[in-house]
């Protein structure tokens, strides 16, 4: 299982976040992700870099492998997110991967087009994995559906193509993507939750792909630090069903969640200032067969977290 760093636009300055990200390498993470947000979850979070622009920094700085999850067909056409990859793929080959996923409103709702029900994002968001894959392999495309190409080819493209995963949060979705995507990319929950998700994957087409695994954990040097730091940050993503996504501003991720409370981050976020038992809850996910694992540390003592987790962490992981 590969280790990787989560690089959150939502949190921090662009350039923070690429320090950040170099100090993760340097640390002996094995690879990162990339967040894609064109609004923050909230007003104190306070930022939203673009991440295509970041991703040429972060990979020019870096030499491990580093992917992004983004929504085509609202914000991005999917030729420009096909050229986009295309792009990284050949400045930086075999270390660049794009995961497309369906999508947030509070992202995509800045464009004005409708924002479609939940099985009509996962139809376009095939028809997009679609149009992507052709265009990577050097086809001409000409597409009418949901989205519209004429008369698309990419000119600049990489010796082999990124991989394209497919972003999965439900076990429905995620057997959706199994016959499309090269891997899939889900979130932490409770591993045998996970493990329904991949399995929902393999069972639609995507035995023997990659699993990679984005997981939300905050440590720090107390519980009581540990705890409110989660619940100050990231107390959005305690949000269930669907609402999460349907959700159009900051403003509206504050109002629903304003009766969160501290304890209930814990059914959300791995909480612990116990480094020993933050390695016993990861050791979990690579049992269910989980290949990459991404680790979102949701407060903002990045630095120290990189350092800590390096030392204590990540050695028993890999033992």
């Amino acid at each position: 299982m590969r280790i990787g760093f989560h690089a959150s636009h939502e949190q921090f300055a662009p350039s923070k976040l690429l320090d950040y990200t170099i100090a993760a390498e340097q640390a002996g993470f094995d690879c990162a992700m990339s967040s894609d947000h064109f609004k923050p979850w909230s007003r104190s979070q306070g930022h939203s870099g673009y991440s295509w622009s970041w991703l040429g920094a972060a990979m020019a700085r870096t030499k491990f492998p580093v992917g992004v999850i983004c929504a085509a067909g609202y914000r991005y056409h999917p030729a420009v997110v096909a050229q986009a990859a295309a792009t990284l793929a050949e400045m930086f080959p075999d270390r660049f991967w794009l995961a497309l996923g369906s999508g947030e409103r509070v992202n995509e709702d800045v464009t004005g087009l409708a924002w479609p029900t939940k099985p009509e994002r996962n139809e376009k968001m095939s028809e997009c994995a679609q149009i992507i894959r052709a265009l990577l392999k050097g086809e001409r495309v000409t597409h009418r559906g949901s989205v519209t190409v004429v008369d698309g080819e990419l000119f600049s493209r990489p010796k082999r193509a990124p991989l394209m995963l497919g972003a999965a949060v439900t076990e429905a979705t995620a057997e959706f993507v199994g016959g499309w995507s090269d891997g899939l990319l889900t979130v932490a929950g409770k591993p045998a939750q996970v493990k329904k998700v991949i399995d929902a994957f393999r069972r639609g087409g995507g035995e023997g792909k990659p699993i990679h695994l984005q997981v939300a954990l905050n440590w720090a040097p107390t519980e009581s630090e540990a705890l409110q730091g989660a619940f100050d940050h990231w107390r959005f993503v305690t949000l269930g069903g669907d609402i999460g996504w349907e959700l159009r501003s900051p403003e509206d991720y504050e109002t629903a969640t304003r009766f969160v409370r501290p304890e209930d981050m814990r059914q959300s976020v791995l909480i612990s200032s116990d480094l020993s038992q933050h390695a016993a809850w990861l050791k979990e996910y690579a049992a269910v067969g989980v290949d990459h694992i991404y680790l979102h540390q949701v407060d903002l003592n990045q630095q120290e977290f990189i350092e800590a987790f390096a030392t204590k962490v990540l050695p028993q992981l890999r033992r």
